[in-house]
């Protein structure tokens, strides 16, 4: 089974569509590497919320959330309110969770780790 580390050394890869979305044991699997905190919805989609002191944090974690996105070209849905930030992760091409959506998912918990 991979680390969350692994998972983050990955980088995502765009999808082009025609692949079906994970399930089974490696969708498990995957979930299993990256759960730290992040949340399974009915296998379609990751998602996490991330608690911060204030506004102007949770607002420069949004921003380097936004960053990252670009850099992989992988784009969550990303909420911002006072004092937290909700990541939601799947791949839109094909309604559904890829391997890449799972390395997104640990390299935004990464730079958590790195803003705190």
């Amino acid at each position: 089974m991979m680390k969350a580390c692994e998972l983050a050394a990955q980088e995502c890869v765009p999808c082009k569509g025609g692949v079906p979305p994970l399930t089974g044991e490696k969708l498990q699997s995957l979930y299993r590497a990256v759960n730290n905190g992040w949340q399974l919805v009915g296998e379609h989609h990751l998602e996490k919320e991330y608690k911060f002191m204030d506004f102007r944090e949770a607002l420069d974690f949004t921003n380097r959330v936004g960053d990252l996105a670009e850099r992989q070209n992988h784009h969550p849905d990303i909420y911002l309110a006072w004092g937290k930030v909700k990541v939601t992760i799947w791949t839109h091409k094909i309604d559904g969770l890829t391997e890449s959506d799972f390395f997104f998912a640990a390299k935004t918990d990464i730079l958590l780790k790195k803003a705190r």
